[in-house]
């Protein structure tokens, strides 16, 4: 029996996978620690998505290959190079090779470098796991994508679109919930498309999930604006049961058309811009979360601007930032960059309006009162969601995961909301 530590970085998807692979480690016999100082081997589920996520891999890596080591995630994939460059005698474990998971954690523990890159996961559903949060149950409903956004590393590591049948994911839903999880999260590379590979799609899906019996609540992960138009009239309508959050990250990365293009996004920010109408004039309060990328190569001061002028028209809840990073192995990686002065200039801008907006939001929260499912534990209290999971605080040590309670706001920050028990 080992000592193995475990961390994980990037997307739900991966903490999913982080799960699956300490289900793993513990059927195996083996011991998860919280320390890392204790642990005779380590694991670090790595994410690329972006030059500064690289970076803290690298730092992450450095760190722990004092022991033996297996790299997970994205990084095996899309830097496998850096990896052995840097740690020779760390094996690779790829995402979509979990089931080879506890050979190669036996053969590094044994001194051995193991390197399993493959897509042979049939799925990811119904495999041990050990929860990160005992109130969240996350399923992966598929992996890869048919997205073809030149500024992408996700699709090198995660490949083409693998629907998982909707019985197959009901069943796991059931599982969770049995096992006392109180909120399930549906994630992928892209929700929008899921289902499109196997004649089915997410509004389907959800409309199965929400016949389960019991009392939990649907987080509904990110969704590409180029789908959305193919299910959106059934996707709102899905929308409209109770278990849903009403709740959607549609990232649009860029406000201009151009770019966008540029980009190969496969959508227009007409398309971004008339979904989030619909939501809006559906439900009474529907918190968007969106992605936005400044400093693109072929972004000008003027396209710039029209994100900015997006932004402000349409005033999303949550503002995912990112600075433009080329990434090895994508299409733009070759474009002529823009100054990296310039892309700060303009991500200070974006930034600074996107916390105007996020504030001007949330104010519009106070004197609210409902109910509020409790989901995270932190070190000033306890962190919940209310229907439009919106994070609402409250100065509690009381209550406990998955518990549901009445409260009222009282006030604001940009990035949440503060309460009492009403």
């Amino acid at each position: 029996m080992a000592n193995i530590w475990i961390e994980s970085y990037g997307c739900s998807a991966n903490f999913a996978d982080s799960e699956i692979i300490s289900g793993m480690i513990l059927k195996d016999g083996h011991k998860l620690v919280k320390n890392m100082r204790e642990a005779d081997l380590n694991i670090i589920v790595t994410c690329s998505v972006k030059d500064a996520t690289f970076n803290k891999m690298i730092n992450r890596i450095t760190k722990l290959k004092n022991k033996p080591l297996v790299v997970a995630g994205c990084l095996p994939k899309t830097e496998k190079n850096a990896i052995e460059r840097l740690a020779i005698n760390a094996s690779l474990l790829g995402p979509n090779s979990l089931t080879k998971a506890s050979q190669i954690i036996n053969s590094t523990l044994h001194g051995k470098k193991q390197i399993e890159l493959q897509d042979i996961d049939k799925t990811k559903l119904n495999l041990p796991k050990i929860r990160l949060n005992p109130a969240i149950g996350i399923i992966e409903i598929g992996k890869g994508c048919i997205n073809q956004c030149t500024f992408c590393q996700t699709k090198i590591s995660k490949g083409e679109l693998d629907s998982y049948r909707i019985g197959d994911i009901a069943r796991q839903v059931i599982k969770e919930i049995n096992d006392g999880c109180k909120e399930i999260w549906l994630t992928s590379t892209d929700n929008g498309c899921y289902g499109f590979d196997i004649g089915c799609n997410l509004p389907m899906l959800i409309n199965t999930i929400t016949n389960i019996q019991n009392d939990f609540m649907i987080r509904i992960g990110m969704m590409n604006p180029m789908h959305v138009p193919k299910i959106r009239n059934d996707l709102i309508k899905s929308y409209t049961n109770k278990k849903v959050f009403k709740f959607i990250h549609i990232p649009i990365q860029s406000g201009n058309n151009e770019v966008l293009r540029d980009m190969q996004r496969g959508h227009t920010s007409e398309i971004f811009i008339d979904t989030v109408k619909k939501l809006r004039d559906k439900f009474y309060k529907f918190t968007i979360s969106t992605d936005i990328i400044v400093g693109f190569p072929t972004e000008n001061e003027e396209q710039f601007f029209d994100t900015i002028n997006l932004i402000q028209k349409i005033k999303p809840d949550i503002i995912n930032l990112s600075k433009y990073s080329r990434r090895p192995g994508t299409k733009s990686f070759d474009l002529k960059q823009i100054d990296s002065n310039e892309i700060k200039r303009r991500s200070k801008i974006t930034y600074e309006i996107a916390n105007e907006i996020s504030m001007e939001n949330n104010k519009k929260w106070i004197g609210w009162k409902g109910k509020v499912l409790f989901d995270e534990n932190t070190n000033a209290g306890i962190k919940g969601r209310n229907f439009a999971y919106k994070p609402i605080f409250i100065k509690d040590h009381k209550t406990k995961l998955g518990q549901i309670h009445n409260v009222k706001i009282t006030h604001v920050t940009h990035h949440c909301l503060i309460g009492n028990m009403n």
